[in-house]
Order: C-alpha cells, then structure tokens, then sequence
C-alpha cells in the first residue's frame, strides 16, 4: 500500500507480507490447487498464480522480499553534509539572494554530489528531516510593535468591511427587496 506522503511499506508490513508468501510456498510442495491457497492464505487467486509462477521458476528464495522499493538518494551522511551547506546560506553558493528553493537545493545537489532528484523527491527529503517550507519572519530594526498592536486593533477594523449583513438575509427569490 502507498501513501499520499511518499511513504510505503513499514518494515514489519513487509515481513508480514513476506510470511504469507513463505506460507504460499509450504502449500504449494503439499501440491496444493491456486484456488485452495488463495482461500487458506485470504488472498486473491492472481496474487498466488503470480507467487507461483516466481516459485516454480526461483523457488522459495523468489518469494522472499526484496526491501523497500525505493531506497533514499542521499544517506544519512550525505544529507548531513547537504544540511551543512543549507547552513551557509545561498549567497556563499553564488546565488544573489538568502532564499532557498527547491531548484536551487536542486542544482547544489547535483554539484555536490553528482547526484539528479526531482524537485518533489527533494521536497519529500526535507520534510522527513523536519524542514520546513515556511519563509522566516523577518521584522524591521526600526518597527514598533505597539504602533502595530494598536494599529491592528483601532483602524483595521474600521477599514476591514464587514462579511455579512447587519441584518437578517432571505434566500427568497420572489422577494421584491432581492430584485
């Protein structure tokens, strides 16, 4: 089963998955039909035509898991190194401005590391690592926060119009006031 968020199968998910078709394999010796196998193991009959086929041609060893189906690009220690670089700032990378996108954390990749990855894959890495994709706030020397406090509170509310109507509304289209 997929996830939405890039993941997969948990280790244990996989182990799990990996004895059903061990067990698959233990029935197929007995010399058992695709359809009693199906209804012993509760799985559908093409996933056990499918496990056979892998059986009859590797034998048990077919059967085992072959790990993740996707395995990161960069390691643990290369993304330590990445985050390295992360801190220096885009400037020291050459780039004109302190903002970090996932083109350029593309490109400072690929020169670091030789190493291609969609912007989405990128995206995905940071997240797991607990980046965020938020902008830092950034507040002025010179600003006073209680010309803002009380900016927010006395004159946005007199600029701000109101949602809905003072008084109550009719969905009525045969009102002649709806006209």
């Amino acid at each position: 089963m997929r996830y939405p968020q890039g993941g997969g199968l948990t280790a244990e998910r996989r182990a799990f998955r990996e004895s059903i078709r061990m067990q698959a394999a233990d029935l197929f010796v007995l010399g058992n039909d695709n359809a009693v196998v199906a209804k012993e193991l509760r799985v559908s009959v093409r996933s056990v035509q499918r496990w056979r086929r892998a059986w009859e041609n590797g034998g048990t060893a077919a059967l085992a898991s072959a790990g993740p189906a996707s395995r990161p690009k960069l390691s643990e220690e290369l993304f330590a190194v990445l985050e390295q670089e992360l801190a220096k700032g885009p400037v020291a990378h050459g780039w004109p401005d302190q903002t970090w996108t996932l083109a350029r954390i593309k490109t400072l990749i690929g020169r670091r590391f030789h190493k291609s990855m969609t912007l989405s894959a990128i995206a995905q890495m940071l997240h797991r690592h607990g980046f965020s994709h938020q902008v830092p706030a950034r507040r002025a020397v010179e600003r006073n926060e209680e010309a803002v406090t009380g900016w927010v509170k006395e004159t946005w509310p007199n600029v701000e119009t109101p949602w809905r109507r003072s008084g109550p509304g009719s969905a009525s289209k045969t009102k002649p006031a709806s006209r």
